[in-house]
């Protein structure tokens, strides 16, 4: 429904994740009796988790750990671990930042280059511990690097950037041709950010094995208020889904829509998969693993931009294991650890046993229904009053 906002605009509501709620159906299922893996290509995925291509999650160890658990996790080919070989010493020097320095301390950092060494080292160091390698490069650098990334081992490609389309149009250069590219790239492809029903369709009619689905709802994300872009997640991961059935219905191709930033708990999890998702990317929940390199710190990676950064380094703080993050157990009462425990309860107190499942459940528009009745939370800042 649209709604008019002057003479001569209207617009659509839409929807966070905080503005909708699950409707328990008729049926009810045990949590142990409910699959949520998932499939990339040939990869099968034991829990519906990307770890986002940030370089306060993820660098080698964390994607060797994040795998064994179950997930996958993207790494930022483009960042740290790609332009120093002393990643270590450098993240130790952000988290030690001011927050009024962090902006233009992380500009002066990012400025050292790619190293395309790095780039296959951290790729084969990936690949020598068993793990699935997973790595995201902007639009802008695709070509340059994508096939010395395949020949080190590359397993899953990850093209990223605040938005990115199909249909890219420049006056000073040859912008990358995905429609050309996708089809001929010899790994699975995951293409990301939108946020319109448009843009998603478009991206799937690349080949992409799956697009991401966000702009602007990440914990250290400043889009927003910067540019003045992006749509409710609740209402673009709706929109995407769309997007899926009607390419499925054109080619027979299913497209994976993969929710991106903006979850924090596991109902936000659930909430996002009840709307349409297939996985989620997930990064400031991840970053308060003992196991993450950023030390309780999260950036994203528009933050350092040179020009126009549009993120900021904020505090996650260390919290638990990643084990106790994804799946337990959980010794806080607030959704913030075993996030796939949550998953699983809500979609057996719903009856769905499989994430397409529940993908067809009911939801609520309920701006209320974190408030509703949690008076004595909120005054005691406990549990959902945090």
């Amino acid at each position: 429904m649209e709604i008019e906002i002057g003479k001569g605009k209207v617009g659509r509501r839409a929807y966070s994740l905080d503005e909708i709620s699950i409707v328990p159906s008729r049926r009810t299922r045990d949590p142990e009796d409910v699959d949520i893996s998932v499939e990339i290509g040939k990869f099968k995925l034991k829990i519906p988790i990307l770890a986002s291509a940030m370089d306060g999650v993820v660098d080698v160890d964390f994607a060797v750990k994040m795998w064994e658990i179950g997930g996958l996790a993207v790494l930022n080919l483009e960042g740290i671990q790609c332009r120093y070989e002393n990643a270590d010493e450098m993240l130790e020097m952000i988290s030690k930042f001011s927050d009024r320095e962090a902006t233009r301390k992380l500009q002066e950092i990012y400025r050292e280059p790619v190293k395309e060494e790095l780039i296959i080292k951290r790729i084969k160091q990936i690949k020598e511990k068993g793990a699935i390698a997973c790595g995201s490069f902007t639009p802008q650098r695709v070509e340059k690097y994508y096939k010395l990334a395949i020949d080190a081992g590359l397993d899953i490609l990850v093209i990223q950037g605040t938005v990115v389309s199909a249909e890219h149009v420049s006056k000073t250069k040859q912008p990358l041709d995905l429609k050309k590219f996708v089809p001929e790239c010899p790994v699975p492809v995951i293409i990301g950010g939108c946020a319109s029903y448009s843009t998603a369709l478009h991206l799937m009619r690349t080949g992409a094995v799956g697009v991401l689905v966000g702009v602007g709802p990440g914990a250290a994300c400043t889009t927003r208020q910067v540019l003045g872009v992006g749509v409710p997640q609740a209402t673009a991961i709706a929109d995407a889904a769309a997007a899926r059935t009607r390419h499925l219905e054109e080619t027979g191709q299913y497209v994976l829509v993969i929710a991106d930033g903006g979850m924090r708990t596991g109902g936000d999890i659930a909430k996002a998969i009840a709307c349409g998702a297939d996985m989620v990317m997930i990064g400031s929940p991840l970053s308060r693993a003992k196991e993450a390199p950023g030390r309780g710190y999260h950036w994203g990676m528009a933050t350092f931009h040179p020009e126009l950064p549009r993120g900021t380094r904020i505090k996650t703080e260390v919290v638990a294991s990643l084990k106790e993050i994804l799946v337990g157990p959980a010794f806080e009462n607030d959704g913030t650890l075993n996030l796939c425990g949550a998953l699983r309860t809500a979609m057996a107190t719903c009856g769905y046993q499989s994430i397409k499942e529940f993908q067809k459940a009911e939801v609520m528009v309920a701006p209320s229904i974190k408030t509703e009745g949690k008076l004595h939370q909120q005054i005691q800042r406990v549990g959902m009053g945090v």
